[in-house]
């Protein structure tokens, strides 16, 4: 297939400084839980974006000193020349495949702990830890700040060693101790590195001039700026300070790369901001002030968005981390007229959540992103069965649309049964719910695919019984049956459940995404599950006028979208829209209108008029037609996926269904042996 002429912009070729970008497609900087730690990981990954047509794969925050140590986390490290060679190994993959390799070099100030090290953090002046605890960070001297610049510079060097075609200076996310020198609420000292505007920049431009000389016209310098807080008056915005920091360093470094700050403003989920270009009003006027090639992001999937920002003067080079973890292959799909087969971003932010866990990135829509190297996955190719095998699926959620998919692209004859009159499962289902209408392109972009193949058959409205099954005559039986959510109370707390009188009114969230209504009167919503469906609930059912408590065992409302970024998006639109919030309280015992809650540190008793509780706590695995399959004749192969295995993410569920077809007609033995490879530490000497 041929693109559309109109996107031949996008794959222009772009000067940067003395390299040149093969196209506008520009992975910026992102995290991936790799880094330092596990180096094979992290080239296979970043090679596995150039494969798939990114002109420019950058790597993540980078370590330039033990004094800018993020332990836990897996984040980039050169610190001297030992670390060279594993970032090599990332310099290459990319290279490889004709791309250019970006570094973003960084010290983080009072935002790197410090943990393994036990180095004081540094800091524009004495201050709290942004991240982590004690001890407090400390001001830097002017002999710390020769220090930086030594290291910065050191730093720079190896990384052009290294072959890195682009080097960064990063000012952003409240991260770097660059950033921090910009701000008036980080900075406030009275020496020529704080007060004026000008004052603040100094280290900034210190850092570009330094770097700039070092890498002597070999490698590209950019640099990556926060332009806006989105705090208002009294933090820096882009029409203002913002734009004087543009002005002021306009020619310096070799590419601006363009964005808001802090992350949670940066990686906004869909849940709060469903436009996917809500950062260009911020960056638009960039270009008019530097000759600068310019890059920005804002979670594009859209070929005519994209095509549409380069030819309106605002972007050079379309930046993308969250859609190139989606689907590596986007340029590629874009060049080849493909865009239908495009895995879009839901804007979940489940790749953030396991950075923040300190885990490997995962992805909803991708279930090979993380596992380049250590499964050897990769995005568009599975390898086909050895001869073509008749399989049923049932059940069309997450996990059985994958798995279907899947198999079908291995050269299965694929049966997929729903028992539902709709296809899709949870995924349709919870996309219903307030903010969560972007999560349905996990469900259409698998319809697609399976819709298209002569060896798919589909049928609705087909609960199958284990008869059913085996009248069928399909020897390979994968059973996505799901989870229910439980409604006797059984959770986190309440080990075996909840004491509820037979007369109280009791709902689940099934019954909510069923189209069930509370009864008039006060609702009780109880999150003992801390994940993010109880604060949806509340949220939907609160603009639908219902007068509602939200009770948790938690000490915050959905306590697992911290990882997400989220949760105060979260708990102040509830506040907002008048929800009540107990936090600490169990639910004992509930009655007839009322419900008896616990403090879970003192036990104390307390009572809540509830007319209808809505109880958020637990689910059971749908296991009826798995039990009664088991040990039946006629059956080569039978397995079970998704929430039916144990219920979890919607991210959760698709790996499971990618893993499942992707291990059929293996040896269950070399499955176990190579579960994933290690990349571990060598003794020697």
């Amino acid at each position: 297939m041929k693109r559309a002429d109109a996107y031949d912009v996008l794959f222009e070729p772009v000067r940067i400084g003395p390299v040149t970008a093969r196209n506008r497609f520009y992975q910026v900087p992102h995290c991936n839980g790799m880094g330092h730690l596990r180096p094979r990981a992290e080239a296979a990954l970043r090679g596995m974006k150039a494969e798939g047509g990114w002109g420019v794969v950058c790597n993540q925050e980078t370590e330039i000193h033990p004094t800018s140590d993020l332990a836990p986390y897996a984040e980039g490290r050169l610190w001297d020349d030992r670390d060279v060679p594993a970032l090599r190994l990332m310099t290459e993959a990319v290279h490889r495949h004709g791309s250019l390799a970006g570094i973003e070099l960084a010290h983080n100030g009072n935002h790197a702990p410090n943990l393994l090290t036990r180095a004081r953090a540094l800091a524009p002046v004495d201050t709290i830890l942004e991240a982590g605890f004690a001890p407090q960070a400390r001001a830097m001297d002017k002999q710390d700040l020769r220090n930086l610049r030594h290291w910065h510079r050191n730093a720079a060097r190896r990384a052009r060693d290294a072959g890195f075609d682009i080097i960064y200076v990063y000012a952003g996310h409240y991260m770097t101790v660059a950033h921090q020198f910009l701000l008036p609420q980080y900075n406030d000292r009275s020496d020529e590195y704080g007060g004026s505007l000008e004052n603040r920049v100094r280290l900034t431009r210190e850092l570009l001039e330094d770097t700039l000389d070092v890498v002597g016209g070999e490698s590209a310098v950019a640099f990556r700026f926060a332009i806006d807080e989105m705090l208002g008056a009294d933090a820096m915005q882009a029409e203002e300070e913002g734009r004087a920091v543009v002005e002021l360093l306009a020619e310096l470094p070799d590419l601006w790369d363009v964005n808001v700050a802090g992350w949670k403003n940066d990686s906004q989920t869909t849940r709060f901001q469903a436009e996917d270009s809500y950062q260009t009003r911020y960056l638009e006027f960039v270009k008019k002030i530097t000759s600068k090639p310019v890059v920005g992001v804002g979670r594009f999937t859209s070929p005519d968005t994209m095509a549409a920002l380069v030819r309106r003067g605002v972007l050079d080079l379309i930046g993308a981390a969250r859609p190139s973890i989606a689907d590596p292959f986007l340029p590629k799909k874009i060049e080849e007229g493909r865009i239908d087969e495009i895995r879009e971003c839901i804007g979940c932010n489940i790749c953030v959540s396991a950075d923040m866990q300190g885990v490997p990135i995962r992805c909803t829509q991708n279930p090979t992103m993380g596992e380049e190297w250590r499964r050897g996955w990769h995005p568009e190719e599975i390898e086909s069965t050895a001869d073509e095998q008749a399989a049923l699926v049932v059940g069309s959620g997450p996990a059985g649309l994958e798995c279907a998919m899947q198999l079908a692209r291995r050269g299965c004859h694929v049966t997929l049964a729903e028992a539902g009159r709709e296809l899709g499962g949870r995924v349709r289902r919870e996309a219903g719910l307030t903010g969560l209408s972007a999560w349905v392109r996990v469900m259409d972009y698998r319809l697609n695919d399976l819709r298209q193949r002569t060896n798919v058959d589909i049928f609705l409205d087909s609960e199958l019984g284990a008869e059913d099954v085996l009248e069928l005559g399909v020897p390979n039986v994968f059973v996505a049956t799901g989870s229910r959510w439980r409604r006797d109370g059984r959770g986190r707390t309440a080990r075996h459940g909840i004491e509820i009188a037979a007369d109280a009114t009791i709902l689940t969230p099934d019954d909510i995404m069923d189209g069930t209504q509370p009864v008039p009167g006060p609702l009780v919503i109880y999150d003992d599950e801390h994940g993010y469906l109880a604060g949806v609930l509340a949220e939907q059912l609160a603009g639908s006028g219902h007068s509602i408590t939200f009770v948790t065992t938690a000490h915050l409302v959905s306590p697992f979208t911290e990882f997400t970024l989220e949760q105060e998006r979260v708990q102040k639109s509830l506040i907002e829209k008048g929800v009540t919030i107990v936090t600490a309280q169990a639910v004992e015992r509930i009655e007839k209108g009322v419900c008896h809650l616990a403090c879970v540190y003192s036990g104390r008793q307390t009572r809540l008029e509830a007319t209808t509780t809505l109880l958020v706590t637990q689910r059971e695995r749908v296991l009826s037609l798995y039990d009664a399959l088991l040990g039946q004749a006629g059956l080569s192969h039978l397995e079970l996926i998704g929430d039916a295995t144990g219920p979890g993410l919607i991210a959760d569920a698709v790996y499971s269904g990618h893993k499942a077809a992707r291990d059929f007609g293996r040896d269950r033995d070399a499955v176990e042996m190579d579960f994933f490879r290690r990349e571990t530490t060598a003794l020697v000497g």
